[in-house]
């Protein structure tokens, strides 16, 4: 529940704040009659992502318990990872200049008059936020409970969307960048975790016969199959029984993208607060 919590949480966020953007600019040109066009590419990439998301979840259920699966499962945690650091360290180097892109782009469709235009960019735009949820959800649903991944999506996904309203709509004032930077440390962690499962998979698998040897043994304190180990496995990655390379890929990754994700986009000012006042006006 946790990580679903987390990932819709933080994608939901993303895109009703880039919706936000869209609107303020064609609130601000006079346009509010292309509205329309924005929220029918938001609604087109939300019901795509959805089916997207059910279809693939519905095929991979049809291997459930098989060596396949068990591939299919290990290289969606390594895909998954190296796209959600990718995103992370990539939202944060342009969360500067989004605003100025995304009018750049609605200003070329305005002058061209294409309100189809801006549907696409709306719906190209949302989509990836979609289809990257998609990617992170199927990462983590393989053992975990499907009610409780559903409980925790809804909940993310209400004070995701609940944030952006009270920021944009009733007004108030969060420093975003801070907002993001701790929520882009807590997802590298998420991605530390999915790197460490994929490493047990294959281990379990034969294709890493190395460093196999278990560092610790926590059953007794943590068992990875309770459902608080379930949880801590499913978003950090715990295992009761870590093999060296398993704790070695961990503490590496963490080492290098947590020095590369802290470094990215310093720069004078609060761009997370500038980014609010832009929408605003």
């Amino acid at each position: 529940m946790l990580g679903s919590f987390l990932i819709f949480f933080r994608e939901s966020l993303e895109a009703s704040l880039i919706c936000s953007i869209m609107l303020a600019y064609l609130n601000r040109v006079g346009r509010r009659d292309r509205f329309r066009d924005v929220l029918y590419g938001v609604a087109a990439a939300v019901i795509v992502a959805g089916a997207a998301g059910v279809a693939v979840f519905m095929t991979v259920r049809i291997y459930a318990g098989s060596t396949l699966q068990t591939v299919i499962e290990s290289i969606t945690y390594v895909a998954a990872a190296a796209m959600l650091s990718y995103m992370t360290i990539w939202m944060k180097r342009q969360s500067r200049e989004l605003h100025r892109h995304l009018e750049q782009r609605m200003d070329a469709a305005l002058s061209a008059g294409a309100g189809v235009t801006l549907g696409l960019i709306a719906f190209l735009t949302v989509g990836r936020e979609g289809l990257e949820t998609v990617i992170f959800m199927l990462a983590i649903a393989y053992h975990a409970n499907p009610g409780m991944l559903v409980a925790g999506a809804a909940a993310g996904a209400l004070c995701g969307l609940s944030l952006s309203y009270i920021i944009y709509v009733a007004g108030r004032r969060i420093n975003l960048k801070h907002f993001f930077n701790v929520m882009g440390a807590l997802l590298m962690l998420f991605s530390a975790g999915l790197l460490a499962n994929a490493v047990e998979d294959w281990q379990g698998l034969g294709w890493l016969p190395f460093a196999s040897r278990p560092l610790w043994n926590t059953t007794v304190l943590l068992n990875e199959n309770g459902t608080l180990g379930d949880i801590m496995h499913s978003f950090f990655g715990y295992a009761d029984s870590p093999s060296v390379l398993q704790v070695s890929i961990y503490i590496l990754y963490l080492a290098i993208m947590m020095a590369v994700y802290l470094r990215t986009g310093r720069s004078p000012g609060s761009s997370g607060r500038r980014a609010v006042n832009d929408v605003k006006s």
